[in-house]
């Protein structure tokens, strides 16, 4: 199908495909013309043909950000693919306890509940103490959800996965059905924005843990193999890389060995 503005729309994809390493393929537009809606009207261009000249050439940054935002996928819950946090649990973190720090870099971090639920495991496999030499960094393309990640304050559909102990003892009320994570929780995360695909990444010290969850297939082969070789860079030698147990990175031909399902190592 084809829309008076199916210009604009090319452009906007194409854009979104060289910034950021977003792809949506000919069977998402309605998908993506959805989600950019929200930005035309805040805007109040009148179409896709009049946001697209606007982004292209010096665009606005809110609404370069909100374009970003209104693009990337936010969907997220916590202890979410339970499969791969036990073998977190039970594979990685015994091998790095006894570092006097632990450096875990959640990717793509959405509104934080993968960063948060990290250092919920941690304390609950390795004791609270444990977090005090815990430092997890949570990145997000979008300012906004980055925002809402700093503020840590939850729908409680976001914890549909969530043991009511846990909810419990991490959480508190903070009204209209909403949980904030205590602050032992929040001290341990920070919160950045960044773009995957504005390589090399700029961090002095390296990780020992990375999660790249259910981002990766929104990128062509070669963004995915790009990040997948930036990350590599940034992890220490004998640290992990964990992703989704629906996303293989066998056929890329990157250099991270495969452990099991959604985990995979870099040689020591």
């Amino acid at each position: 199908m084809s829309f008076p503005d199916q210009a604009g729309y090319e452009q906007i994809r194409s854009w979104l495909s060289d910034r950021c390493g977003i792809n949506f393929a000919d069977n998402k537009q309605e998908l993506l013309r959805q989600r950019l809606s929200r930005v035309t009207r805040r805007f109040d261009y009148g179409d896709l043909n009049g946001l697209a000249p606007d982004l292209l050439h010096n665009p606005p940054q809110e609404v370069e950000l909100a374009v970003m935002s209104a693009a990337s996928t936010n969907h997220t819950y916590f202890f979410r693919e339970p499969e791969v946090l036990d073998n977190f649990r039970t594979m990685i973190l015994p091998e790095i306890a006894e570092r006097a720090e632990m450096r875990v870099w959640s990717a793509a971090a959405s509104t934080g509940d993968e960063a948060y639920t990290v250092a919920i495991l941690v304390a609950e496999t390795l004791g609270r103490q444990a977090l005090k030499k815990l430092k997890i960094l949570g990145t997000d393309i979008s300012a906004p959800v980055v925002a809402r990640a700093e503020m840590g304050v939850f729908p409680h559909r976001q914890f549909a996965q969530t043991d009511p102990s846990i909810l419990s003892r991490y959480f508190e009320p903070a009204g209209m059905e909403q949980y904030r994570v205590k602050e032992e929780i929040r001290d341990v995360c920070t919160f950045r924005r960044m773009n995957l695909k504005a390589r090399p990444y700029p961090f002095i010290h390296p990780f020992q843990v990375v999660f790249c969850r259910n981002i990766l297939y929104y990128f062509d082969r070669a963004d995915q193999i790009g990040t997948l070789e930036a990350i590599y860079d940034a992890t220490e030698p004998g640290g992990w890389l964990i992703t989704s147990v629906t996303e293989s990175i066998r056929d890329l031909g990157s250099r991270w060995e495969p452990v099991v399902a959604g985990i995979y190592r870099r040689p020591a």
